[in-house]
């Protein structure tokens, strides 16, 4: 007999990075639920069985919910919930708007009720207020039935090629005893570096826009995972920005960032500039936290005067490259 696949649904799902990693994992990814057009369009290309709505969360009809999605095991997503505040009284936390996507989620575990329940956050939502915010989700979430357990997460220390600390809450049902969630128990992996994850692409470099193929053997494990069957890459399209930006990121060296750009290259005398930005990528080491699109160029390639492509953005984020992307795809890629 077929071992039973829990089926999950992804809430604010994006293009799909959450739902990726579960389906990896041998979970059969019911349904997405996003408001970003083109984020919906790449999740329901990859995962072609899933129930995709692109939707105001806030519209979706309570029937539809149990008739779509009644059968799911495993809610997951990552709603904002920066309105939980001591001095924020609870009704006043049902209206705070900043929490109202939070309260979405709560109203798919009711109507649902899943096995297993998670939610990815920042990682200052554990100590905001003196802890006061992750007790009250907490709080919430255990009046649902859940026994509730939270950690962060640093995705560089389970093989991603990237810094990413994200707050982790796992729920899971009261009515299943035997099972206990244990952080401690998930596997750590070697650390991979900038390098690893897109060394192999800088050949592409003077390529032609379209499909390109790696014609070397995957030689490191990480390599082994993102490769496809056939060693294919797409969305490796080279896009230079302006020449004024190109003039003040040639200055900067592999770890650097705008501190390294002569100040006459800079329209203005400002030194309150983030620490990202201009930041070039060390390909020693793992990359800064990839954010959607790269829209105010936080970082750069750590060898050409660019940011990364489409391709070396997912591949910093350990997306496989058999996970395609549509329409406007930097628009998406979180």
């Amino acid at each position: 007999m077929a071992k039973k696949k829990y089926k999950v649904l992804d809430l604010f799902c994006g293009c799909g990075g959450i739902s990726e990693g579960y389906a990896l994992a041998g979970f059969d990814i019911a349904g997405g639920i996003d408001f970003n057009e083109y984020a919906t369009i790449t999740f329901q290309h990859n995962f072609k069985k899933a129930k995709v709505h692109n939707i105001d969360i806030t519209t979706f009809p309570d029937s539809q919910i149990e008739e779509e999605y009644g059968d799911v095991d495993v809610i997951v997503g990552g709603p904002p919930c920066q309105g939980f505040s001591s001095a924020n009284r609870w009704q006043k936390e049902m209206e705070d708007p900043r929490n109202k996507l939070f309260f979405e989620y709560i109203r798919f575990v009711q109507k649902i009720h899943p096995k297993v329940i998670m939610i990815e956050n920042v990682r200052g939502l554990l100590t905001r207020d003196n802890g006061y915010a992750i007790e009250r989700i907490k709080e919430i979430l255990g009046a649902e039935e859940y026994n509730i357990t939270y950690q962060v997460l640093d995705a560089s220390e389970y093989g991603v090629p990237q810094n990413r600390k994200r707050a982790i809450i796992v729920g899971v049902r009261k009515d299943y005893k035997d099972i206990k969630f244990d952080f401690s128990k998930i596997e750590k992996q070697e650390k991979t570096t900038v390098e690893d994850a897109i060394g192999e692409l800088y050949c592409f470099e003077q390529s032609p826009d379209g499909v390109k193929q790696i014609s070397t053997p995957a030689d490191t494990p990480l390599r082994k995972f993102l490769r496809t069957k056939d060693n294919s890459i797409l969305d490796q399209d080279i896009v230079y920005p302006a020449q004024k930006v190109q003039d003040r990121i040639k200055h900067v060296p592999q770890g650097g960032n705008w501190q390294n750009v002569p100040a006459e290259l800079w329209p203005t005398n400002r030194q309150n500039r983030h620490s990202s930005a201009y930041k070039r990528l060390d390909p020693r080491t793992q990359s800064c936290t990839i954010d959607t699109g790269n829209a105010h160029s936080n970082y750069f390639h750590p060898l050409f005067h660019r940011i990364p492509t489409i391709r070396e953005s997912a591949r910093l984020q350990s997306f496989p490259d058999s996970f395609e992307f549509q329409g406007q795809s930097a628009e998406i890629l979180r």
